[in-house]
This record gives C-alpha cells, sequence and structure tokens, in this order.
C-alpha cells in the first residue's frame, strides 16, 4: 500500500489506517500482532486518542514500541486531545467536558508522547468542537509544540465547516485534515459541505466508523451479487466506496482482528465502478433515486 499526503503541506499516510481504540479489550500479544499485521499489510498509520481506553490504550501501544523501538521508523502516529471526563485516572474531574486550553492541548500532547514511548506525534487532532474554543489559545499550544518538535501536523476531528475555517483563520499553520464519521450508514458529509470543504482547501478526511460500527446489514440479493462481481467482501465495498470519492479519504478501521485488517487492506484495489457507486447510494438512502 503506497502512502500517500493527507495535505500538500503532510503528512504522508497509509490510504487506510489502524484505529487503536478498542484494543485494549485485547491482551498485550493480540495488540503486537495487530501492529505487526497492519505494518505487514501496508498500513503504516495508527490512531489513538488520550482518552481510548481510559486513559490506556497509548500505553499499551507504547509498549510494542518499547520492546521495539525500531518499529516507529515504519509508522504514522496519530493522537487527539480536548475530551475530558470523569475517571478514577483523572478524579479532578468530576463532568465530561472540553477542554482546548492552552496548557490543556500542550500537556495533553507530552503525555501521550510519553505513553506511546516517542519522541514526536505526525498528527495531533482537537477531537470535539469545543463551545469554550479559544483560537489564540490553540494557536498557541499549537505553535509551542511544533516549534519543539513534538508535534509535526495539526488536524481538528467532528468540526463543521464553519468551525473548521473559523481555526484555520487563527492558525500561522494548515490544518491537514478533519477527521468525521462517514460511511454508507452516514451519508451526509457528503451533502453537508463536510466533503466540499475539504475539496476547496486539499485536505483529505480522515473517516472513522467506516463501517457503520455495526449498523450496516448486508441482506439482500444485489449486494452478494456486487461481491461476488468484484470477489470481494461486503465490508471491503463499503471500504471501496468511501475510497472512490475524490476528497481522496483516510478511513480508519476500529477492528481488534488481525484477519480483519489483511480483509481491510485489499480494498484499496478494488475498481468499483461509478454506476455500481450510486448503487450502493441509493441503497444507503433507503432506495431513493438521485433527484
Amino acid at each position: 500500500m503506497i502512502s500517500q499526503p493527507l495535505h500538500s503541506s503532510g503528512p504522508s499516510f497509509s490510504r487506510i489506517i489502524a484505529g487503536a481504540w478498542r484494543w485494549h479489550t485485547v491482551s498485550p500479544e493480540t495488540v503486537e500482532r495487530l501492529v505487526y499485521t497492519s505494518l505487514d499489510e501496508g498500513i503504516s498509520t495508527f490512531d489513538h486518542a488520550d482518552i481510548y481506553g481510559d486513559h490506556t490504550n497509548e500505553e499499551i501501544f507504547g509498549k510494542v514500541l518499547q520492546r521495539e523501538p525500531a518499529l516507529r521508523a515504519q509508522m504514522q502516529l496519530v493522537s487527539k486531545c480536548g475530551i475530558k471526563f470523569p475517571s478514577a485516572r483523572r478524579p479532578q474531574t468530576w463532568v465530561k467536558h472540553y477542554d482546548t486550553s492552552e496548557d490543556h492541548i500542550v500537556w495533553s500532547a507530552e503525555n501521550s508522547l510519553k505513553m506511546l514511548a516517542t519522541d514526536h506525534i505526525d498528527l495531533l487532532l482537537i477531537h470535539r468542537p469545543d463551545p469554550l474554543l479559544n483560537p489564540h489559545e490553540v494557536a498557541e499550544a499549537f505553535v509551542k509544540l511544533k516549534a519543539a518538535g513534538k508535534v509535526l501536523h495539526f488536524g481538528v476531528s467532528n468540526f463543521t465547516p464553519s468551525q473548521f475555517n473559523m481555526l484555520q483563520r487563527h492558525l500561522p499553520m494548515p490544518l491537514v485534515t478533519n477527521q468525521i464519521e462517514v460511511s454508507l450508514a452516514r451519508v451526509e458529509p457528503l451533502f453537508n459541505g463536510d466533503l466540499d470543504l475539504m475539496l476547496e482547501l486539499g485536505a483529505s478526511p480522515m473517516a472513522w466508523s467506516p463501517l457503520g460500527g455495526g449498523k450496516l446489514h448486508f441482506d439482500d440479493r444485489d449486494w452478494f451479487a456486487k461481491a461476488s462481481k468484484y470477489n470481494a467482501t461486503y465490508s471491503q465495498l463499503a471500504l471501496a466506496w468511501l475510497l472512490k470519492h475524490p476528497s481522496n479519504m483516510f478511513p480508519i478501521i476500529g477492528t481488534t482482528k488481525p484477519e480483519r485488517i489483511k480483509e481491510s487492506a485489499k480494498a484499496i484495489d478494488i475498481p468499483l465502478d461509478k454506476q455500481d457507486w450510486f448503487e450502493m447510494l441509493k441503497w444507503a438512502m433507503g432506495g431513493r433515486e438521485m433527484p
């Protein structure tokens, strides 16, 4: 799998990304297998967040790098910050809220570096739009982290187009992506401006829950026929559908099974026909024809 740039200013990521958000639910041996299987299949980018696994997932992943430091040069690491929730690991927090202050962004990034056992994060995202977000503070945090070489690139997650543009206007560096929920189970980004903005700016979106989080039910003959036509699984078709979009989406697969990583990696080789793409969209919209 060839790496591709998210943005003209970088970074370059594997077109399919391994999402580690559930990796705390499996053994450390399985996590190590997931890392090696991903790299073997050309999936070199790993998506994290400070809060995943009740603040444990980054540390679990970091132990793999502590045992095999040479792996770090073969991968790109993404993390997210800005969400706080009540946890025994964060006893000072009593209500779920967002914190995009300069101090918290810097602290969170530095803590992620420690947990991940690395000296830099390739991409740091603001996890959710914060109603108290002060763009000047975010800018100060980003400038500090970049100047120190601790974070190479910055982006956001779940931002609306207006929120994205507002923050970008206050930053001296480009936001290279918006990580959004998009799949055959959630096609709204095709029509609400989310993907239009990414195309306008030349910033590729990252797609979380690209298989619909279990909401997709491939239970009709049309799907069987299509899978047979492409010699593909239903999941591979659902990923190929996203990969065909001109915004150059980077789907994040959240599996804990090495065999599903191997399956997903093959989706980039499926030459999905335009009419099949629209037929899948029609299915996603409950059988509604295009206007």
